[in-house]
């Protein structure tokens, strides 16, 4: 049965969507079965995949309104992994959803249809705290917070921790912190092992060895539409998403 991780972050340019579809192609590699759910209505995590957005006639909207089946919806992808699409329409799901019965475990409904086909599910879920986010609260086991490695990193974390205290209190009581990895970071800062520190202190050996850096080949590799490993797998981003799954695989034994 899956572990479904849902990467999370209410403040946005923080590496999640980079982290979701990364994590999935490297974990796929891996010979894991893997589902990407892409849970922003901006789309990024599909067209990452290669997915022509404007073409989508079934995605996560479909979905969740309950207007389609997960399957329907699923897409086979060159990367090994399997997505479950969004595009600009997710965007209506936030107003629509609002007077829906069981409008927060939507998400938790559909996963649980595909949940024994997978042995991970990644929901990457958007810069913002509302009901796409806390669908995807709701459904996962676990929550992978990326933090930017930045003056403001645990700026809004808080609040990310208080939002996932009330998924536990009301929708799900089991949600775990699956781990805090750190992303831009640069070498040749102090700051950032001055934020690195900060961030291990609040959060012991929840935070990931890796950290992730700013490279040109990691930015470059979405208007591609392919993970960084298909697009340089020699490069220092492949590398290091290539550490982060051995983490999360062993975070899981």
């Amino acid at each position: 049965m899956a572990r479904i991780i849902a990467v999370a972050n209410q403040k946005g340019g923080v590496g999640k969507t980079t982290t979701a579809v990364n994590l999935a192609a490297c974990l796929a590699a891996k010979r894991q079965r893997v589902l990407l759910v892409d849970c922003d209505p901006q789309g990024n995590a599909s067209s990452g995949f290669g997915i022509d957005k404007s073409a989508l006639t079934m995605t996560v909207y479909q979905v969740l309104l309950g207007t389609a089946k997960i399957r329907e919806a699923i897409r086979k992808t060159a990367f090994k992994a399997d997505i479950l699409p969004a595009n600009i329409e997710l965007a209506g799901a936030e107003i629509e959803l609002v007077s829906a019965m069981s409008r927060e475990a939507r998400m938790k409904k559909a996963l649980a249809e595909v949940k024994d086909e997978y042995d991970y599910i990644l929901i990457d879920c958007p810069p913002s705290l509302g009901l796409l986010t806390l669908n995807s609260l709701a459904a996962a086991d676990t929550v992978l917070m990326p933090i930017q490695c930045e003056f403001y990193a645990l700026e809004g974390v808080s609040q990310l921790m208080n939002t996932i205290d009330l998924v536990r209190s009301n929708l799900n009581a089991g949600l775990a912190v699956e781990g805090v990895l750190m992303t831009m970071y640069d070498t040749r800062t102090r700051l950032a092992e001055q934020v690195v520190a900060e961030v291990k202190e609040a959060f012991g050996e929840l935070v990931y060895k890796v950290r992730i850096p700013r490279t040109v080949r990691l930015s470059e590799a979405p208007s591609y539409g392919q993970p960084i490993l298909y697009y340089d797998k020699g490069s220092k981003g492949a590398e290091v998403y290539q550490r982060l799954a051995k983490e999360v695989m062993a975070h899981g034994k």
